[in-house]
């Protein structure tokens, strides 16, 4: 009974992705409390009658029962927690909570369990759908996601040099992971010039708690470069583009 028990597991988790397997079942990426990363096989979920396929569809937080599989763990039971109906009925919305998850999906492997990062996906998907600035929510998580995975970028101080940053227009390095002071933008020739109001919000993002972010409408004149420096920095990081940026930019 003892070994029985073992080869089970519960596990709360947000549906990433999935893919088709055979003739009727689909193999899922999650990201969980548990066990962070990893695939499980929901049998039998793409046939009509399947209780477990409303469950399972992306961007879906649900509680699982699974069992040790040979290759994957299987899915015997799901319940879901929250379907972010809201999200799923608003195109933009839902580009947004898909970029959310690509970047977490292309920045994390099967290595174990990362309560924080599971956390911030939550409450990020939470925000999109219930706050009245969804894409404030979405830059924070961008910049706290940089913190969680390491790639928090210097913006107090100059990388190169290390004098303070002064209140004037900047450069921003992706190589040497922060603010080149005008005097140091020579030492990374692929540094791109940034305003300073942009660092300051992308400061803002980075010391503040969400209860002082939250509803906060980021200027119109500083949004788009903050987008910008944002994607291009994840880009440099993961070495290729993202696809979802393409998509709400169709939808916007």
């Amino acid at each position: 009974m003892a070994e029985q028990r073992n080869r089970t597991f519960h596990a709360q988790a947000v549906v990433l992705r999935h893919v088709a397997y055979g003739e009727a079942d689909r193999i899922l990426t999650l990201f969980s409390l548990e066990r962070g990363k990893f695939q499980a096989i929901a049998k039998g979920v793409r046939k009509i009658k399947s209780r477990k396929a409303g469950h399972l569809e992306p961007i879906t937080y649900v509680s699982l029962f699974l069992a040790e599989g040979r290759n994957l763990a299987i899915i015997t039971q799901a319940e879901t927690i929250r379907n972010f109906a809201g999200i799923k009925a608003d195109l933009k919305l839902t580009g947004y909570a898909a970029y959310a998850i690509e970047l977490l999906d292309r920045f994390t492997q099967e290595e174990g369990r990362n309560p924080e990062l599971f956390q911030l996906l939550v409450e990020t998907l939470q925000r999109l759908e219930d706050d009245p600035e969804p894409l404030t929510s979405l830059h924070y998580y961008e910049v706290q996601l940089l913190a969680v995975l390491g790639f928090r970028p210097e913006l107090n101080k100059c990388v190169a040099c290390g004098k303070k940053i002064e209140p004037v227009d900047q450069y921003f390095s992706a190589k040497l992971g922060g603010a080149l002071c005008p005097n140091c933008n020579a030492k990374d020739a692929q540094a791109w010039r940034v305003s300073m109001p942009v660092l300051k919000y992308f400061r803002f993002f980075q010391r503040s708690a969400y209860s002082q972010v939250r509803g906060r409408v980021i200027p119109p004149q500083v949004e788009p470069e903050l987008k910008t420096l944002l994607e291009r920095y994840f880009t440099y990081l993961l070495e290729y583009g993202l696809r979802t940026p393409k998509f709400i930019q169709a939808v916007s």
